[in-house]
């Protein structure tokens, strides 16, 4: 199921079952979102991610951050990163997400992927350092890309594109039931910056 149209409603769940998605769309002017995107990009300490898979140490091009209100440490692909303090733009955004989604965040793992040609696999965000059936918020700025939800079994697919300046929240089951992806695609040439707001328990 692809759901292309700009016409989305926040209250709106986008998986057909077990799990919660709701795109909301740009809630940023496009000025606003420019200024954000810029931001971003030159103010945050980006580094370019590790993963250890089979063994092997491998670094990928797409840059990552990983900020929160402690020291938190995360990790995901046998790989620990330990949060950084947050700064004025991070916190405004993430009052931003809280305030629209009735929900509350501690900590936010950012993307940057320079083309199109980065991508992420399919994969959920089911890490023990998360809250069990916590909201994800992820904030867009850049490059629209695609977005896609598969489900774990009956395969299922659910996708859509994700806005310069926009939110998606995922929450309740949605990361034990769903994968999701951004796949890559030869027609996008310019940088995208995601945001991933999330709720670390200790």
């Amino acid at each position: 199921m692809n759901l292309f149209s700009n016409e989305h409603s926040p209250t709106t769940n986008l998986l057909p079952k077990e799990g919660t998605v709701n795109y909301y769309g740009k809630i940023f002017s496009k000025a606003d979102a420019d200024f954000y995107y810029e931001r971003l990009l030159s103010h945050i300490e980006w580094v370019n991610d590790q993963a250890i898979i089979f063994g092997k140490l491998i670094t990928t091009k797409r840059k990552v951050a990983w900020y929160g209100e402690k020291a938190f440490e995360y990790t995901y692909s046998n790989i620990t990163k330990t949060a950084l303090p947050w700064t004025e733009e991070l916190l405004a955004l993430k009052l931003k997400a809280e305030e629209l989604s009735g929900e509350t965040f501690n900590s936010c793992l950012l993307n940057l992927y320079h083309t199109g040609d980065e991508g992420m696999a399919w994969h959920s965000d089911g890490e023990k350092d998360l809250k069990k059936n916590g909201a994800i918020a992820s904030l867009s700025f850049g490059a629209e890309r695609k977005f896609a939800f598969k489900h774990k079994v009956d395969k299922t697919t659910v996708s859509l594109h994700l806005a310069h300046g926009s939110l998606l929240i995922m929450k309740d089951t949605t990361q034990t039931h769903w994968l999701h992806r951004l796949p890559p695609t030869k027609m996008v040439t310019k940088p995208r910056i995601n945001l991933t707001f999330r709720t670390i328990v200790r």
